[in-house]
């Protein structure tokens, strides 16, 4: 929950405003400002506050606890042309809240955080525990002192700049022990904690045989990502309380499940009593992964420890046409998360700017689209967090068709849509694309010609609305007249082509033309050419294909 204090007309306007676009995430405080942002303050994950700096400050001084449990707290000033993350920035995600409260209300984010305000990712904004000596090994990050990276466990995190030497250590690790000086353990949850009890075991019991294997073992309960057991359990009061205690989901499944997994240690006694020979050790197993503690027992409880395997993070992601701005947030994000880039050198080129410090870059040139799509899954499959770069949309004529035809269910793969040439094209046309249409692409690098000639005269029976992707090259010059020559025997000359190179970029041109006028030698691989059906026009220099209402001849007017 968001609070939200305001003390003047101005800022209650604001603050309005704030609340109308995110309902449901946030609560209003009336009355005297001391008052609603002390309730606010302790009732609230988050607080705007639309005051004075220096009035926020004093307010909330004495209220102040530490960064692990303080809310973040942001401060938009009277003009609402600033949103400053005062406190909490990341602990209490004041950071991104100032962000989210620029894009509603039109003011620039002020991000006091030192690794915000130079692109290194956070040591405590990873997303997993972390512990040692956080300070230090921050400030060496920002100094640009040489910092060690050691990863003993691979897990998808994002980009930190650090190599193989330093006089300080990052260290992944799900293993056990404390940090030393100007060493920081990044805990990933790796760890599968089966657990079996009979009826009543005490959670001490519980807890002291998961703590007591983990311990014996050399692996740290900060790195327990779930407890699992079998579905008859999942409200045995030990168990619960035990997932509770350690701060881990309880997971559990149904008994044939686990019948089926192999285990080193089956036993009768669990199959008589919830129908598997094995709880712990089989619960633990489901996912895969290394059998680090074979089956323990105490007088009521089981439990067993398997390490899961390496899960690296694949996202594909489209950079749409070409300009910032139409670059989406979403792919920002992901491009920032990603630890490996794998693209296009031009398009690297492009994004190379949004990286943080440390990420690795592995650009290649034209052509070799399944090369990227092979190096990006295997880089995944080592446990890492790779961003897959393509233009427009990267499922259309881009990255993610060979990506995932390559990756298997042994990684997560986010998709990440962006603007298309096609779209960025018809905007900048007027509306070609009002009606039904669809996408060819004229090279036949991928598929045979014969294919797409049969596909271009089903589009031009059809009379769709036809965007022509990879229109001409100058070794493959004569498909285009070929494919506008189909078009032509069921379309009128005059049928309105409109042809876009560049779209978005700052030496893009738009031009409008016939199906007659078309000169196909104007055009190239940077250029998109739409093509009309029979009902499209040109209106006022604009190319338009009304919806299927009817088309009210001379007035470019629609009606119902």
């Amino acid at each position: 929950m968001i609070g939200l204090i305001s003390a003047t007309a101005a800022g209650a306007a604001a603050r309005d405003r704030l609340a109308a676009a995110w309902p449901g995430r946030t609560r209003v405080y009336d009355g005297p400002a001391g008052d609603a942002l002390r309730s606010a303050f302790g009732e609230c994950e988050r607080v705007v506050c639309f005051l004075a700096t220096g009035a926020v400050v004093r307010l909330i001084a004495p209220l102040l606890g530490d960064k692990a449990s303080d809310p973040g707290v942001v401060c938009v000033d009277e003009g609402g042309r600033f949103a400053v993350a005062l406190v909490g920035g990341h602990g209490g995600g004041a950071n991104d809240l100032a962000v989210e409260v620029g894009e509603v209300l039109g003011a620039a984010p002020v991000v006091t955080t030192a690794t915000d305000s130079v692109g290194v990712a956070g040591l405590d904004t990873l997303g997993v525990p972390v512990e040692g000596d956080v300070a230090a090994v921050s400030r060496a990050l920002l100094d640009g002192a040489p910092v060690a990276l050691r990863t003993e466990t691979p897990w998808p995190l994002p980009a930190v700049p650090a190599g193989a030497q330093g006089s300080y250590t990052v260290r992944v690790t799900d293993r056990a022990g404390a940090p030393g000086a100007g060493e920081v353990f990044l805990r990933p949850p790796t760890l599968v904690v089966g657990v079996g009890a009979s009826r009543g075991a005490p959670v001490e019991e519980v807890l002291a045989l998961v703590e007591g294997a983990l311990r014996e073992a050399g692996l740290s309960p900060r790195s327990i990502a779930r407890l699992a057991t079998v579905d008859a359990k999942a409200e045995e009061p030990g168990i619960v309380l035990a997932a509770g205690r350690l701060g881990v989901p309880l997971v559990t499944h149904p008994a044939g499940r686990l019948a089926a997994v192999e285990v080193p240690n089956p036993s009768d006694a669990p199959l008589a009593a919830v129908g598997t020979p094995s709880v712990a050790e089989a619960a633990a197993l489901v996912g895969g992964g290394e059998l680090l503690v074979p089956k323990r027992k105490s007088a009521m409880a089981t439990c067993a420890v398997v390490r899961l395997p390496a899960r690296g993070r694949l996202a594909v992601v489209g950079l749409g046409p070409g300009a910032r701005d139409l670059l989406t947030p979403r792919a920002k994000a992901e491009l920032r998360r990603a630890s490996v880039v794998v693209g296009l050198d031009q398009y690297v080129d492009q994004i190379r700017d949004l990286l943080r410090p440390g990420t690795r870059v592995l650009e290649s040139g034209l052509g070799a689209e399944e090369e990227r799509a092979r190096t990006a899954v295997a880089e995944a499959r080592r446990g890492r967090a790779v961003a897959l770069i393509g233009s427009g949309d990267a499922g259309v004529y881009a990255m993610a068709s060979p990506a995932l035809a390559e990756a298997g269910d042994d990684i997560d793969v986010v998709g990440v849509p962006g603007v298309t040439a096609a779209l960025a094209a018809g905007a900048l046309l007027g509306a070609p694309l009002g009606h039904d249409h669809v996408s060819i692409s004229l090279s036949d690098l991928h598929t045979p010609w014969e294919v797409i000639e049969r596909r271009v005269r089903a589009a031009a029976e059809a009379d769709l609305v036809v965007t022509f992707y990879n229109p001409r090259s100058r070794g493959r010059d004569w498909q285009l007249p070929k494919a506008l020559g189909m078009l032509a025997e069921h379309r009128a000359p005059t049928t309105p082509v409109g042809v876009v190179r560049n779209a978005s970029r700052p030496d893009e041109s738009v031009r409008l033309s016939t199906l007659a006028a078309l000169d196909p030698a104007t055009v190239d691989m940077m250029t998109v050419v739409v093509v009309g059906n029979s009902a499209s026009r040109e209106v006022a220099g604009r190319m338009v294909t009304p919806r299927g209402y009817r088309w009210q001849a001379g007035t470019g007017e629609g009606g119902r």
